[in-house]
């Protein structure tokens, strides 16, 4: 299973109870397609960098889940038809082996496995 970040921005003018019920359906998609909700932040309302629908603020929520890799495509089709959701993003957070690049000013040989050659001082 992947892990899974789900960025909400949903209407801030509706009642909070409509604000609720579209973040609980949310994560009924979320878990109708075999995924499982590690974690729920609430930002609560915020102002939108731009103008969204002729809004300026939003309710900002952040779910956390682990799912597998066809749970974010089948959860974008039903955000996308969504009510009161403004803006979403589904983002991969699992985490990748980090590979390691030589810092900048180092040859390219110095970087392999055997040691480098030391060089005579010049006089």
């Amino acid at each position: 299973m992947n892990k899974y970040e789900l960025a909400l921005v949903l209407n801030a003018k509706v009642e909070d109870e409509v604000r609720l019920a579209a973040l609980e359906k949310a994560k009924g998609y979320i878990t109708r397609y075999d995924g499982v909700i590690t974690d729920v932040e609430e930002w609560g309302k915020k102002r939108l960098a731009y103008e969204i629908q002729k809004m300026h603020e939003g309710y900002y929520y952040f779910i956390h889940f682990e799912a597998g890799p066809t749970c974010p495509v089948e959860l974008e089709s039903h955000m996308h038809i969504m009510d009161n959701v403004l803006r979403y993003l589904i983002v991969n957070t699992t985490d990748e082996p980090v590979i390691e690049k030589p810092e900048a000013g180092q040859d390219e040989e110095a970087t392999a496995e055997e040691p480098a050659e030391e060089k005579a001082p010049v006089e």
